[in-house]
């Protein structure tokens, strides 16, 4: 696998294009378009939020239908959730202007939104945008990069990635676009995040795929323990890179697994990093647990505890607030077998000794902590599964971006 300067552009036969259409935004972009020249295989995982926003129902018919995809069509600034009949209309529009437009079927294309929940999307600025979106189409870097940044909200940075990997002799191109910084948390996260790829693969080794790599990347972050109402993780497969198309599990499907797990895993901590108003990326790992299950449930609790968010933010080596968000998790362990090291590019320390705190160097742990990637390492010595969880620091503007962000 080869990592390469690329986003949704990358594979064969995929274009992308931005726009302005002034939905919510003013003096930016807000609206982004991935076409596919092929028809695709797709597959899709949402929110688990039981108020679903209606791109997301939209999707997820696409998705069960099992049919082909073509087209994504976003729109940033407004959510286009709790909008009741209108906001499927709305999608019902989106698609019929983008099916007319560039001559594809309405039910192969996806729509997704983000933004403000509960405002309407003004149809006319929508169905406009779809016109410019689609007279813009191009490929190449800055196709991607000009997409990746219009579905933006408060993302301080655009986030995307591509990667090259070899399928029965062929090279094989995936791409990705993600935004994602606040109302985030599994599952699936706050999120939204767009992949294409040129491999050949059925509908269904291709939700295999792709549900067995959130379960351990975009599941796993969290920002502020809110679960929204958009999340949206879509892939499309147009096969144009010819190899053996994948229809079964085998050495092909592995290669594709691991190609599309280090780019959601990627992606996920880029997410987790920007985190509103964030200063550092926090990772929590625990090794040791009785069941993988226990492990995802411990290491979620640490990383989205406030208070261990609040002493990652303020440089702060309290040790006894991460054994407190282990301990309320609701996992069953011996506390007096647990060790907890705080890590990072700075060196490492252990804070916690078979469930006490020790004396440690208070001034390595400062070096550690100040680092913009910190670790909490958590081995509970009851087991052998092991998961990791990644979110960011509590601070004063996480406050200040959420209170006004409506207004």
């Amino acid at each position: 696998m080869k990592i390469i300067n690329g986003g949704v552009t990358a594979p064969i036969g995929f274009k992308a294009a931005d726009t302005a259409a002034g939905i919510k935004y003013q003096g930016r972009t807000d609206m982004a378009m991935v076409y596919s020249e092929a028809d695709c295989t797709v597959a899709g995982t949402f929110t688990t939020n039981v108020v679903k926003a209606a791109p997301v129902i939209w999707d997820r018919d696409v998705v069960v239908k099992g049919g082909s995809g073509r087209v994504i069509v976003v729109n940033s600034g407004i959510a286009n959730a709790c909008t009741g009949e209108k906001g499927m209309d709305i999608c019902e529009k989106t698609a019929e202007a983008t099916a007319k437009k560039l001559g594809v079927k309405p039910e192969q294309v996806c729509i997704g939104s983000t933004g403000v929940i509960g405002m309407q999307i003004p149809v006319e600025k929508i169905t406009a945008g779809v016109e410019a979106l689609a007279d813009k189409l191009s490929d190449g870097l800055e196709a991607s990069e000009r997409a990746a940044k219009a579905i933006m909200t408060t993302d301080t940075v655009h986030k995307m990635m591509a990667v090259e990997i070899e399928l029965s002799g062929k090279k094989v191109t995936i791409g990705a676009m993600t935004k994602g910084s606040g109302m985030i948390h599994p599952n699936m996260c706050t999120m939204l995040c767009y992949i294409s790829t040129d491999a050949a693969i059925s509908n269904e080794m291709l939700q295999q795929a792709l549900s067995a790599s959130v379960a351990d990347s975009y599941n796993m972050i969290t920002v502020d323990g809110d679960t929204s109402t958009n999340d949206t993780c879509f892939i499309m497969a147009n096969g144009m890179a010819g190899n053996d198309k994948i229809v079964a599990k085998g050495a092909d499907f592995d290669t594709f697994c691991e190609a599309i797990n280090c780019i959601n895993t990627t992606l996920a901590k880029k997410m987790a990093a920007d985190g509103e108003g964030a200063t550092h990326l926090f990772e929590t790992i625990v090794n040791g647990a009785k069941s993988k299950d226990e492990a995802v449930i411990l290491a979620k609790s640490v990383v989205g505890s406030s208070l261990c968010k609040a002493a990652i933010y303020g440089k702060d080596a309290n040790c006894g607030r991460f054994m407190c968000a282990l301990g309320y998790s609701g996992v069953d362990f011996n506390p007096d077998k647990v060790d907890i090291y705080f890590e990072s590019k700075a060196g490492s320390v252990l804070v916690v000794d078979k469930g006490a705190a020790p004396l440690f160097d208070e001034d390595l742990a400062l070096k550690i902590l100040s680092e913009e990637e910190v670790s909490v390492r958590c081995e509970m010595n009851e087991g052998d599964a092991s998961a990791t969880a990644w979110g960011c620091d509590l601070t004063y503007d996480y406050v200040k971006i959420n209170a006004d962000y409506r207004s």
